[in-house]
């Protein structure tokens, strides 16, 4: 691949990112309000929903080639979020900002639909089997994806005559095992949240050490 110039073959690369954040109210409490209607309807706009609790915002980027464009659409979406938040906030960090209980957190309700009562019921779901304090921690995804032009000359080199939709979903598995294999260390070094909330504890036993004013690390 040396041949035909890597950085060409990569060029067109798309990304994204879907970035989850709980609303806080000013106390620093999961808010209970429902979703802003600002914000549209969490079941049908396309860049901003809801994941697990109605509390807990997911902002969705376009796909895009450059690391720059991604942000300033992410940066665009949270002003605009920002903008129809009245007095909540954003919480930052992935652990969840004050809890009072599972009953604190409010399932995040998509209507009376039969597409928004399925997404209800699943998020129920996940409640009995974890419990919805565990469900209220957010994350950041990552969204990647190779140009057809890297796929095809990566199949010529290997010599491989398979069909190419079985070729490329064959080599996104790879990338998926080398990054259970090796992608620990990225989130262990840069994307660690080690303070917790005593009330994400709710009560239950812990190894971690107390580090004062109701946290733990």
């Amino acid at each position: 691949m040396q041949d035909q110039n890597p950085a060409d073959l990569l060029r067109d690369s798309l990304i994204g990112i879907e970035k989850e954040s709980l609303r806080v109210n000013a106390e620093g409490s999961i808010a209970a309000t429902p979703h802003p209607e600002g914000l549209g309807k969490a079941l049908t706009h396309p860049q901003v929903t809801t994941d697990y609790s109605e509390a807990q915002l997911e902002l969705i980027t376009r796909p895009h080639s450059t690391i720059p464009s991604v942000l300033a659409e992410l940066d665009d979406l949270h002003r605009w979020v920002y903008s129809n938040l009245d007095d909540e906030l954003l919480w930052v960090t992935s652990m969840p900002c004050v809890l009072h209980g599972e009953r604190s957190i409010p399932i995040a309700d998509f209507g009376p639909s039969n597409a928004g009562m399925m997404k209800t019921v699943y998020r129920r779901g996940l409640g009995h089997r974890y419990g919805r304090i565990m469900q209220a921690i957010s994350g950041v995804h990552f969204n990647f994806s190779l140009p057809e032009k890297f796929w095809q000359a990566f199949q010529l080199i290997e010599g491989d005559d398979s069909d190419p939709a079985t070729f490329r979903t064959q080599g996104y598995m790879a990338m998926v095992r080398n990054l259970q294999r090796c992608g620990w260390l990225v989130p262990y070094l840069y994307g660690a949240s080690p303070a917790v909330c005593e009330s994400f504890l709710n009560g239950t036993s812990t190894t971690l050490e107390y580090f004062g004013n109701h946290t733990y690390y």
